[in-house]
């Protein structure tokens, strides 16, 4: 441990009490749940009286996210977009962590508007509503109306929640580190998490990102008539304070479950709606290389219009022409039914173990395509394929750049709202045409050119590094210089052993020789138990050590299943 990481921990050490308890609590319902002793099981319970034990681990892993707070709870969100880490049952349960913070009182929130803008909440607002219509993590939002008489939602920062998110990082570090140290752990990649949910938060702490998103997006999508991006207004919008226009609509569930005036315009809607929404994904991901990453129901309205309207932009994904040909290739693969590709394709994009079994990967994507490419375009379970890739993945532990995994999740998440509209939709159907776009734009002499300019520069970069590169290993070996380190993976602990044995043994000869000649200090002179007499203690006491650790080397080699040939090749 460093001395710089002591006062790290001193100030958060009540905070590491709170987190320990915490996962203490909600990780005993594992053994509690195999006991047959039900009054035992029936001690911990939720707010609502229900045994915990009664609960799946994904549940109860998001119940104790859920109370450990609104950092822990970004966390749990993070993961629910990486399903190839821990698997589409536990993302699809973070999926339903909802932060609900306790709103701050409305004199913070005038002083916090008032020191950022510069001016009084009654100068820079003609309305505002003291009461917000809710309360997340990093803020909340407040209805309010502009001088000119718009209609503006205000996204206001919580107070100090940069300090106890700069708290909660540091204990989550140190729980990284801590976990990457546990092989069951470590495949979760803890400290690459924890980094991704750290760049995450440093995002939503500054409200500036979500305004520039909201401005690309409103020049961006502009000569899109069927979609409303809320307008940002700079002028009223610091880092810790944003101000856009308010879309006044229904979301997805609120449309569903209100009664229609006119059913059989109801229908028709039914009917375009989740055609439109699809194809402006489709044209964000494939065509833009922009697109808004949350498509769930709360963030996608039904304005009076018609048209749909788009909120938050906090969370907006980014592609370049690789990541997106590799998506196309993939789904193309997928709809093809070509398993060779797609298995290439996996391990092309994603991060394989050292020890991956490629036939068992290559089994599992020929029953994915097997059970998948037989089902007509018009019901094409796009979800359902993309979380069974990413259980594949999970099972053989490969993992997604961050960029991909938010893509697939995008995907998934935008189909699923969109079957709440229409049970029936095919998101692959609607992808057809996009399909024709890629090819074409494959075969362009625009793009050929390039990407021909493209291998020109990285060709005549390596030609010219290579001659010195050459040069100098040349000269480090006509010099003797050169030097090779190999790195042996795993066999530290075999050396170790190796070693113990031989001084084991080598203290059982010495300790048996003490005992044979009988060194002083001697026990049992005058005779002792069994006829024992003139017995060395020190030989004595090595002769026991050496029985102890030869029974502890005895241990480890048996639990790690090498005791004998048979087990090692059964292993291999």
């Amino acid at each position: 441990m460093k001395i710089s990481t002591i006062p790290k921990l001193y100030r958060n050490v009540r905070r590491w009490q709170e987190i320990i308890v915490v996962l203490r609590r909600y990780g005993l319902a594992d053994w509690l749940s195999r006991l047959q002793l039900d009054f035992i099981r029936d001690w911990l319970k939720d707010e609502s009286g229900i045994p915990l034990s009664s609960y799946s681990r994904e549940s109860r892993v998001r119940m104790a996210l859920t109370e450990l707070g609104p950092t822990f709870i970004k966390l749990g969100q993070v993961l629910s977009l990486r399903p190839d880490l821990v698997g589409s049952a536990l993302a699809t349960e973070l999926q339903l962590l909802q932060t609900q913070v306790p709103p701050d009182p409305y004199e913070s929130v005038q002083l916090i508007i008032q020191t950022e803008l510069g001016m009084k909440v009654e100068e820079a607002f003609a309305f505002f509503d003291p009461e917000p219509m809710a309360s997340a993590s990093i803020g909340q939002v407040h209805k309010a109306t502009l001088r000119d008489g718009t209609q503006v939602v205000v996204k206001v920062q919580h107070e100090n929640i940069q300090s106890k998110v700069r708290e909660d990082m540091e204990v989550l570090a140190g729980l990284a580190g801590l976990a990457d140290r546990i092989p069951e752990l470590a495949a979760w990649q803890p400290k690459i998490l924890v980094e991704q949910l750290s760049k995450t938060l440093k995002r939503e702490l500054s409200f500036t990102r979500e305004l520039n998103n909201l401005q690309v997006f409103t020049t961006q999508f502009a000569s899109f008539s069927d979609v409303r991006i809320p307008k940002p207004y700079p002028k009223l919008s610091t880092s810790h304070v944003l101000t856009m226009e308010r879309l006044e609509g229904q979301s997805i569930s609120q449309f569903m479950s209100s009664t229609p005036e006119d059913p059989a315009q109801r229908e028709r809607e039914l009917s375009r709606i989740p055609r439109r929404a699809a194809e402006l994904y489709l044209e964000m991901i494939f065509s833009a290389g922009i697109y808004h990453a949350d498509p769930h129901p709360g963030n996608v309205l039904i304005l009076p219009d018609g048209t749909l309207g788009l909120l938050d932009f906090g969370m907006v994904g980014r592609i370049d022409d690789s990541l997106r040909e590799t998506i196309e290739e993939m789904l193309l693969a997928v709809s093809s039914s070509d398993a060779m590709l797609l298995t290439s394709l996996i391990k092309r994009v994603g991060r394989p173990p050292i020890r991956l079994d490629d036939s068992a990967l290559s089994i599992d994507v020929a029953d994915l395509i097997s059970t998948y490419g037989s089902q007509p375009l018009d019901s094409f379970d796009v979800a359902g394929v993309l979380n069974d890739m990413t259980d594949i993945l999970h099972q053989h532990r490969i993992s997604l750049p961050p960029q991909t995994a938010m893509l697939i999740k995008t995907l998934v998440t935008l189909e699923g709202t969109i079957r709440q509209l229409n049970p029936r939709f095919s998101l692959l159907e609607v992808m057809q045409p996009f399909f024709k776009k890629m090819w074409l734009r494959r075969l362009s002499p625009r793009r050929q050119v390039r990407r021909m300019r493209r291998i020109y520069v990285e060709l005549e970069g390596l030609l010219e590094k290579m001659p010195g590169q050459v040069s100098g290993l040349m000269e480090l070996v006509r010099q003797g210089k050169l030097d090779v380190h190999l790195s042996h993976r795993g066999l530290s602990p075999s050396i170790n052993r190796l070693v113990l044995g031989l001084l084991t043994s080598s203290l059982l000869m010495g300790s048996s020789v003490l005992l044979a000649f009988k060194v002083p200090p001697l026990l049992f002179i005058t005779g002792g138990p069994m006829g024992v007499k003139d017995l060395s203690l020190f030989g004595l006491l090595g002769f026991s050590a050496s029985m102890l650790v030869s029974f502890r080397l005895w241990l480890a080699i048996n639990k790690s299943g090498h005791l004998d040939p048979a087990s090692e090749q059964q292993e291999d």
